[in-house]
């Protein structure tokens, strides 16, 4: 998806649907590729990054004389911060080709969102010929970082880029002479490009990304959206339950009984420390087993037969070896 192309096939693929009451079954490697893919669980998180890059791309749109206000979506890794990025990056694109489709016989088209790794070890150079590559800009070894940011900023523009979103961001590092320049980079790209920019990273207020004076002009820009574990209980609610009954009412298993994963909640809670990541991945585990020993059912048992990831697995420890 850091291509144009790859992310026009992400955003224009209709997602994963649940089964719905009165169609027909689907095969066995249907269910399997079903689980797979999944669909995109609608986390508080999802939420208030919809509502927040919808409210500044409007707050910004007309502003031209300094940066476009940003967002940064940060939490522990396993959190959902790429799924809400990419959530929300993906809605952006379809509301805007629907308003503004193409003329028939055309080819060409608006390019409204960008999705942009910040390479390990990142130099401003390194940093823009990724954004380069992602709208296919043509870049040599001899082109000086001024020629490739020249040629990013003209070409952007020229496509219609309204929303850029940069992931990984965690990967900056402004303590360092080549980090400040791709932090100085990503500040003179959010005044010369008329789009709204989100970033997300692991723990980002933990980083350098924060400190000094580019951090200080960082934070004074963007409004933090934490995407962190879900807690077991928020005041009267239970947000981590409600996630797990989403998560339920999309299996597709023959001899599940609805019920059954929520009255778990406790137990997943504390298996995965509330991370969403980590919840999905065992459901989904634990679903693809009962498809391929033919149980088609979720127990506790088979969820606490799945192995996790280690950060997980890591945090339970100590409870399953008791």
């Amino acid at each position: 998806m850091t291509t144009w192309q790859g992310w026009q096939r992400f955003a224009t693929t209709e997602p994963p649907a649940p089964p719905q009451p009165g169609e027909a079954p689907h095969s066995r490697d249907e269910r399997l590729a079903y689980h797979s893919a999944f669909v995109t669980i609608r986390t508080p998180a999802i939420s208030q990054l919809a509502t927040q890059v919808r409210t500044l791309m409007v707050l910004g749109r007309h502003q031209q004389t300094t940066a476009r206000p940003s967002l940064i979506v940060t939490g522990p890794a396993a959190a959902g911060k790429t799924t809400a990025l990419l959530n929300v990056g993906r809605t952006c694109h379809l509301a805007h080709t629907r308003k503004n489709p193409a003329s028939p016989g055309s080819s060409h088209s608006t390019a409204p969102v960008a999705y942009v790794l910040v390479p390990p070890g990142a130099t401003a150079k390194t940093l823009i010929t990724e954004f380069a590559r992602y709208l296919g800009i043509p870049t040599t070894t001899r082109m000086t970082q001024t020629q490739i940011t020249d040629a990013v900023c003209h070409t952007y523009t020229q496509a219609g880029v309204q929303l850029v979103l940069i992931d990984e961001i965690h990967r900056l590092n402004p303590r360092t002479t080549t980090g400040a320049q791709a932090a100085d980079l990503l500040k003179d790209l959010t005044e010369r490009l008329p789009a709204t920019f989100v970033y997300a990273g692991i723990n980002v207020t933990d980083t350098p990304l924060f400190s000094g004076t580019r951090g200080a002009q960082l934070a004074g820009r963007a409004t933090l959206i934490t995407c962190g574990p879900l807690p077991a209980r928020h005041g009267t609610r239970q947000p981590f339950r409600d996630v797990i009954t989403d998560i339920e009412n999309a299996l597709d298993l023959h001899h599940h009984k609805p019920g059954t994963l929520p009255r778990h909640a406790p137990y997943l809670h504390h298996r995965t420390a509330g991370r969403i990541g980590s919840l999905t991945r065992l459901i989904r585990q634990a679903a693809i087993t009962a498809i391929h020993d033919g149980t088609e059912r979720i127990t506790k048992a088979a969820l606490d037969a799945v192995q996790l990831d280690h950060l997980a697995e890591t945090h339970h420890r100590p409870t399953r070896s008791r």
